[in-house]
Parts: structure tokens; sequence; C-alpha cells
């Protein structure tokens, strides 16, 4: 099987800056230790350089918006974004210098290939918040120096040594504490260090260097942690202010579905239900979060799904105070079972298509909007045909009838002429179906006796009739009335 890994670099900055499209509206410098360790564009066309002093980057930019390191939050965002990326691979590590590396040796063919898959974790970044630098490669450290160089993507190991003979010797971090020695040397690139002798390279540098160039090459085994999916999942993602509408928070709710998504792909498992919480101002006079319980008929893992139903059910909410954060739980799930694909698949969808239309059709219209047939055990068609909300698990059904029923039941049956002898309904009935006596309701003190027939008209429309017999209520023998339509 063809190895090919794929790294996923991020920008060394604090959370707040990853939410500010800092590359292209900002003049941004982030500070390590009184020193710039990353500038923007707009940064970087002023002046500013990598291991410039606060008091210099003022002096060239004074617009310039400074921040300070925060390891906190990028190792936070390190771990949402490799959360996320078990969707797609159950191969994930995190690597050194805010990077995850990714085995999809295996996903290639589910994925639709490297293209596909590397355009699909872009998007997943995205969803996140975050901009990635990424490259793919035969090895785990290649594709590592890649994408720390910048570099675009490779797929076969000769194509891979060429390009990694190119990158600039502080590319390699084993390399940086002997650059200017190496530099002296004339090795300006990891090429002209591989061209040095091993032995003096290692005596005057150590292993590890050699190490690593051998493990980009493919030519020592590379062995990592990888990251494991905790047993249940909870996440939250705070507000860079303080947003008045709960649909403004879908942007960063969406975040929380792709980890979500992560977390069910590597647990192998499906949400029925998941709660987000809109978290308010906490204070002396603090409002408990508001609650949107999300709960579906099928168990999915469909991303574009349950954005969805989370999208129409914020829609619909009115906050009381301002949100400041969001957190999502998976409150109920249950163990994945994919679909299988038909030969022969039936036009108009699967049962899980439909299923989908129905919770969002619930989550648009409310769960008391949306109903499904519920029939009572009575055989008096009035009583028997009973509605309940789509979301109620449905009981025990009553005993289907032998004889044909109406899709549409008349709210109040309607009194039939006599022509001929014959019920009329703008044209003469005729019957075409044996009678269906119903005797009810004596229980109750509503005695119903009726003979139901299926009629025909001249223009072939068929109607659901019955004719009411001495004792009903208010009943004449004769008397015909009109109390269904057939579709």
């Amino acid at each position: 099987m063809r190895r090919l890994w794929i790294c996923l670099r991020l920008p060394l900055l604090p959370l707040e800056v990853f939410r500010q499209s800092w590359c292209t509206e900002l003049a941004v410098a982030v500070l390590d230790k009184e020193r710039v360790h990353l500038a923007s564009g707009l940064a970087r066309a002023a002046g500013i350089r990598p291991l410039m002093r606060r008091g210099g980057v003022l002096t060239l930019a004074p617009e310039t918006v400074l921040y300070d390191r925060a390891p906190t939050l990028e190792a936070e965002a390190l771990n949402k974004l490799a959360m996320a990326l078990l969707q797609f691979s159950p191969s994930v590590a995190l690597a050194a210098e805010a990077s995850v590396l990714v085995d999809v040796s295996a996903s290639l063919r589910l994925f639709g290939g490297a293209h596909s898959l590397c355009r699909r974790m872009k998007r997943t970044a995205k969803a996140l918040g975050f901009t990635v630098i990424l490259s793919c490669a035969p090895t785990a450290q290649g594709a590592w120096l890649l994408a720390s160089a910048g570099s675009g993507r490779t797929q076969t190991m000769p194509k891979l040594e060429r390009m990694l003979d190119e990158l600039p010797v502080g590319t390699l971090p084993e390399a940086r504490n002997y650059q200017d020695w190496l530099d002296g040397l004339g090795c300006r690139t990891l090429g002209d260090i591989r061209r040095l002798p091993r032995a003096g390279l290692q005596r005057r540098c150590g292993k590890e260097l050699l190490e690593s160039l051998d493990r980009a090459h493919g030519h020592a085994p590379e062995l990592f942690e990888w990251l494991e999916a905790p047993a249940s999942f909870e996440a939250r993602v705070e507000m860079p202010d303080r947003i008045e509408h709960a649909e403004a928070t879908l942007l960063y709710a969406r975040g929380l579905v792709v980890q979500l998504l992560g977390w069910l792909t590597a647990r192998q498992l499906a949400v029925t239900r998941y709660l987000v919480e809109l978290q308010h101002e906490r204070g002396r006079e603090a409002i408990p979060p508001t609650a949107v319980d999300i709960a579906l008929s099928e168990p999915s893992w469909q991303e574009d799904h349950l954005v969805r139903l989370l999208r129409e059910r914020l829609a619909q909410l009115t906050v009381e105070a301002p949100i400041i954060a969001v957190k999502l739980s998976a409150t109920h799930v249950q163990p994945m079972e994919p679909p299988s694909d038909s030969l022969f698949p039936e036009p108009g969808g699967t049962s899980e298509d439909h299923a989908r239309v129905l919770e969002l059709l619930v989550a648009r219209l409310g769960a008391d909007n949306v109903l499904r047939p519920k029939p009572k055990a009575d055989y008096r068609p009035e009583i028997a045909n009973g509605w309940a909300p789509v979301t109620d698990k449905p009981g025990p059904s009553a005993n289907a009838p032998l004889l044909p029923r109406p899709a549409w039941l008349l709210a109040k049956p309607i009194p039939l002429l006599m022509r001929d002898h014959r019920p009329f309904y703008g044209s003469p009935l005729r019957m075409v179906s044996p009678p269906e006596r119903i005797e009810a309701g004596w229980w109750g003190g509503e005695l119903v006796t009726r003979d139901y027939y299926v009629a025909e008209g001249r223009d072939f429309t068929y109607y659901w009739v019955y004719s009411e017999r001495m004792g009903s209520r208010d009943g004449d023998e004769g008397r015909w009335y009109l109390h269904g339509l057939f579709g």
C-alpha cells in the first residue's frame, strides 16, 4: 500500500487572532519574549521582520497590533484541529511547532484521492476558524518539513527527495543550532548537508540531525503517539465579543460540530441527540445558559445535516442576554451503522433521507405542526383516525382494516342526495366493493351502525360512502353520507 502523510501546520497565533482574518486585514505581529515571532502581510510590507524587538516594530509601524504568544490557547487550537481530523483517519498525531500529522494511506480511496482529501481537510480547518499550511509526502517527517517551508504537495519519493534537498538548512530543527557553522562550510540547503561525510557530521552535530534526515527520506522508522478520542464529547468556544442574536453563533457552533464528527468517527458512533448551550455573562445576576436540545429520529454523523438542524433552531431562538460562549455536548449516541448500497436503489431517496427531511421540517415548523398518523383501536373511522407529533415514538399499532380506507377522511360526513334510488354526488355513484359493517360506540352512549362502501362516479373518482341503518344516531333507513375521498 502506498504511504501518504498529510501535515497541517497552524500559524503560531493566539486564538483571538485566528478569528480576525489577520493575514489580510490587520498589521499584526506576534511577540515571543519581546521579539517578533510572526508578522502578517501588512506588517511585513511595513518592514517588520522576525526577531525584531517590540520598540522597533512600533517605530516602523505604529498601527501594528501586538499580541503576546499564548501557549495554552495555541495548544487548545491544535487539539481542536487534531480532534476534527479524526474523521479522515484514525492515525492522527500532534507534531512539533503547531503541526498535526495524519496518515491517510488507508483513506485515499474512501475520500476520492489525495487532492479531494486535502480540500476537505482545508474546509475542516476553515470551519474551526483556522488557515493552515498543508503539505503531503510519503513520509511524515518529509511532509512536516515541506509544511514548515510552505512548499506544495508531493506524492512520489524521487520528487520528495529533490524538494527536500532544496529546503534551507534552518527548516530542519536539529540543524538550527549549527546553522552558522554549516553556513561557513557552504551548506545552505538540506541537500548540501546530505553530501557531507556522515561520520564527521555525526561527531560534530550529533546523531539526531542524521536521524531526522533519514526519517524524512524514508531510511529510518517513524514512531508516533496517536491521538485518542475521549470516552465522551464536550467542547466549548468563546465568542470574540458579546453576541446579541443566537443565529450569529452558528459560525462558531459549526466548528464544534466538526470536532464532534471527528470524535464520532474515531469512536465509531452516531449521534441521536446533542445539546448546544448558549452561555451568557457571569456575575451577580447571571442568567442560566440558553439550551438548544436537538433530537434526531435517525442516528447521524453528517455535518451538513447536523448544522442545518442547528441553523433552523437558532433562527427561531430569542436570547435574553448577550452570548459569550457556545458549548456542545453529545448526550445520546449509539454504534454507527453505515447504510448498505443497493444494486437497484429505490427512487425518491432512502429512509435516512426521508428522516432528515422530517427532522428539518420539525426544526423549522415545530414538533406540534409536523404530524404522523396514529390510528386508535376503535372501529369508528372518525375516532380511529388519530394524529401525533412525528417526534413521538410510535406505540403498538392498531389492527389494519381488511377493506380499503381513503387517504382523506372528511371532518364531518356530507349527506348525499338520492336519485333513481342511488346516492348522488356530481353523478350517480356505483358501489364497487362489498359492505363493511361497523357497529360501535354503544359503551359511550353513541351507537354507530353503518355499512361502508367504495363508490365510483362517472368520472372514475372513488369515494368512501356509508348508509346509516335504523337505530343509529340521527339515522334513517336508506340515508347515505360521503365520509372520505380516495387519492
